[in-house]
């Protein structure tokens, strides 16, 4: 862990996404050699608190956002309450209007993945690596 950190609890809602990009922005802003990583990590932290506000958590509860950045990479996390509801990475059909969002994730990250969040539910957790 370096010591550019930021964690909060997001609410399921609508705006959380939003939240999640403006925390994740001001992190980067603080961090030096942060601003390399502003436009992937704000397509990845978008994508992934959607997902969890869509698919990942149950009404009445929270999402926490964990973000971690330093020079050499940043790392998001997202914790939800659905560990019985693992992402999946398919690709959509042409005419489908959702499920492009994990694709998107894949595409301009360096690794991805989720596993078991302890009580319950999971993380879902994405890197990005310096160029």
């Amino acid at each position: 862990m370096s010591i550019h950190v930021s964690s909060i609890w997001l609410p399921r809602s609508r705006r959380a996404p939003g939240e999640a990009r403006r925390r994740l922005s001001s992190l980067l802003a603080a961090a030096p050699s942060g601003g390399q990583f502003l436009e992937p990590g704000l397509l990845a932290v978008s994508e992934l608190v959607t997902n969890a506000v869509l698919h990942g958590t149950p009404t009445g509860c929270l999402i926490y956002l964990a973000l971690d950045v330093s020079p050499s990479r940043l790392r998001i996390e997202v914790h939800d309450a659905r560990g019985d509801r693992a992402p999946v990475l398919s690709p959509p059909g042409l005419d489908d209007e959702a499920g492009r969002g994990l694709q998107l994730v894949k595409s301009v990250t360096d690794t991805w993945g989720c596993c078991p969040r302890d009580p319950i539910g999971k993380i879902v957790w994405c890197e990005v690596l310096a160029r």
